[in-house]
C-alpha cells in the first residue's frame, strides 16, 4: 500500500459517520448540543445552512431554526458542484456525479456558527460539511478537499499555519455588464483618480462602508488583522491572524460575503473579481504559511539561527516551485484572473524566490525564527479559499515527500526571468490534467469534476464575441 492509498483510508475512513442516520447519530454529540444550545441562546428564528460550491460562493437552504434538527437533517443535491458560474453543467455531467444524481447530508460545524448581523429577525450562519448516504465525506465538496490534504501533514505529524491577505475593489453600483465598472465617490463627493497605495486619508472615504464592515466583522468574530489602501482607485486589502488552515479559509469565505452586503448598505459593490477594471491593478490573495509540529508546536521552518531555514523549509518551498504551475487552475479559476497576472504591474510572472522580494511569486519575509514562513502570491481574490489553500500546502507537501530542493533565490528583479505560468485558464487545467501527483492528493474524482466544470466556463466565454472584435476586426481582415 502506498502513501496515498494510505492518505485515503485514513482520510475516509476516520471520518466516517453512522451509515444508517448520518445526521441523527452525530460524530460529536456534545459539540452539537453546544450549538443547539447557541440556537437557543440567541433566540435564532433561521438558520442559514452554508456549503461552499467550486466557485466560494455560498450554497445551501435557509431552514426555519426549529426544524433544524429534523431526523433526517438537512439534504442537498451533488449536482450543485458541477454547476458552472453561469448555471450550466459539464457535457459529461453523468459522469461527475452518481446516476441517481442524489443528495449529499450536510452536517454543520460548530465551530463555524455564526450570527448574521444583517439580517432583519435572529438568524445565524452555519457552514456545513458534505456527507454521502453511507456516511463518507464527499469527495467534490471543497471543505473535504482542504481536509483530504490536512490529513496527509497529519500523517508526517505536521500542522500547516496560514495568513491570507485578501484584496478587493469597492466600485460604483453598475446594473449594465456592458458598461465598465468605475471607482465610487468617497465622502469628499469625489472619486480617486491617482494612486493611493497605504493612503490613510484614502481609507477614510469610505469610513462609513469600513466602520459597518468591522461592525459585521467583529459580530462575526472575524480575525481581520489590519487594513489598507492598495494601489487601485478605490482598492483595499484586509489582513488575517494566523491560525489553521480551516478556519483561515472558513474566515475569507464569510468575509467576502460581509464585505459586500456591507457595500450593498451603502449603495456600492464590494467585487473580487481578479481584473476588474482596464487601467487598474489586479486584486490577489496572498497566502503567508509555515509549519509547526504537532508534538511541541515548533515552527519545522526555522533554522538554528537567524537568516538560516530548515531542510524542511527548502523542500517545501521547493516543491511550490514545481507544482504551483499545475495548481493554477486553483489560484486563477477564471478567465478574468488570467488577466491580472499577464498584465499585472506587480503580479507574479513566474515561480522564483526571494527574501523580502516583491516581484517574486514566493516571497520570504525576513523575520525572526518563530515567524519564519513563506508568501505565496499566485492567488487571486477570485480564488476559492478552500482550495487556493489546499492547492498551495499541496504543493508544499509534495516537496517534502520527494525531497526537492528549490533554486537559488534572487536578490533582483524576478520579471526579467519571463513569464512561465500558464497564460490562460485552458492552458492550466491541462498542466493540472496532465500531474498525477497534485490528481492524487487532492482526489481524482475532484479533479476531474473541477476541470469538467471550468473547461466548460472557458468554452462558454469563448463563445462570445466581444466589442473589441466587432470594433477593430469586422471591415478591417
Amino acid at each position: 500500500m502506498d502513501r496515498l492509498d494510505r492518505l485515503d483510508q485514513l482520510f475516509w475512513g476516520s471520518q466516517r459517520m453512522a451509515k444508517k442516520k448520518p445526521q441523527a447519530t452525530p460524530e460529536r454529540p456534545e459539540q452539537e448540543s453546544a450549538l443547539k444550545r447557541w440556537l437557543r441562546d440567541h433566540h435564532i428564528t433561521e438558520v442559514e445552512c452554508l456549503v461552499p460550491d467550486f466557485t466560494g460562493n455560498a450554497r445551501g437552504k435557509i431552514v426555519p431554526a426549529s426544524k433544524y434538527w429534523s431526523e433526517f437533517g438537512t439534504r442537498l443535491p451533488e449536482g450543485i458542484f458541477v454547476t458552472t458560474v453561469t448555471g450550466e453543467y459539464p457535457d459529461n455531467y453523468d459522469d461527475l456525479v452518481s446516476a441517481s444524481d442524489s443528495d449529499m447530508y450536510l452536517r454543520g460545524d460548530p465551530e463555524t456558527r455564526r450570527l448574521v448581523p444583517w439580517a432583519t429577525d435572529p438568524t445565524a450562519q452555519v457552514i456545513h460539511d458534505c456527507y454521502t448516504r453511507d456516511g463518507r465525506p464527499h469527495e467534490l465538496a471543497p471543505r473535504n478537499v482542504l481536509k483530504r490534504v490536512l490529513t496527509a501533514f497529519e500523517g508526517i505529524g505536521l500542522q500547516p499555519i496560514i495568513a491570507p491577505e485578501v484584496e478587493f475593489f469597492l466600485v460604483q453600483k453598475n446594473t449594465d455588464p456592458d458598461f465598465p465598472l468605475l471607482p465610487p465617490a468617497g465622502r469628499s463627493g469625489r472619486p480617486e483618480t491617482a494612486r493611493q497605495s497605504y493612503s490613510i486619508d484614502a481609507v477614510n472615504e469610505f469610513d462609513p462602508i469600513l466602520d459597518l464592515m468591522y461592525d459585521y466583522a467583529d459580530s462575526m468574530e472575524l480575525d481581520v488583522d489590519t487594513l489598507i489602501h492598495e494601489s487601485g482607485a478605490a482598492q483595499l486589502e484586509v489582513n488575517f491572524a494566523h491560525a489553521d488552515p480551516m478556519s483561515r479559509a472558513d474566515q475569507v469565505f464569510l468575509f467576502k460575503r460581509t464585505m459586500r452586503e456591507a457595500a450593498l448598505r451603502h449603495d456600492v459593490y464590494a467585487t473580487f473579481l481578479a481584473k476588474p477594471m482596464e487601467h487598474e491593478p489586479g486584486s490577489a490573495m496572498h497566502l503567508h504559511q509555515s509549519l509547526v509540529d504537532r508534538k511541541s508546536g515548533r515552527n519545522v521552518f526555522a533554522g538554528k539561527q537567524y537568516g538560516e531555514h530548515s531542510q524542511i523549509f527548502m523542500h517545501y518551498l521547493a516543491g511550490l516551485q514545481k507544482y504551483v504551475p499545475a495548481a493554477m487552475a486553483f489560484f486563477a479559476p477564471n478567465v478574468n484572473s488570467y488577466r491580472r497576472l499577464l498584465l499585472g504591474e506587480v503580479s507574479p510572472k513566474n515561480v522564483e524566490w526571494g527574501y523580502d522580494n516583491r516581484t517574486c511569486g514566493l516571497r520570504v519575509p525576513v523575520d525572526n525564527l518563530e515567524n519564519s514562513r513563506v508568501e505565496s502570491r499566485f492567488a487571486g481574490s477570485d480564488a476559492n479559499p478552500y482550495l487556493a489553500v489546499a492547492a498551495t500546502l499541496a504543493c508544499g507537501y509534495l516537496g517534502i515527500r520527494e525531497k526537492l530542493m528549490p533554486t537559488e533565490p534572487l536578490s533582483g528583479s524576478a520579471h526579467g526571468h519571463g513569464f512561465t505560468l500558464p497564460q490562460s485558464l485552458h492552458e492550466a487545467l491541462q498542466l493540472l490534467s496532465d500531474c498525477e501527483e497534485l490528481g492524487s492528493l487532492l482526489g481524482t474524482r475532484f479533479v476531474s469534476a473541477y476541470t469538467s466544470v471550468k473547461h466548460k466556463e472557458f468554452e462558454t466565454y469563448f463563445r462570445v464575441i466581444s466589442s473589441w472584435e466587432r470594433e477593430f476586426l469586422l471591415l478591417n481582415v
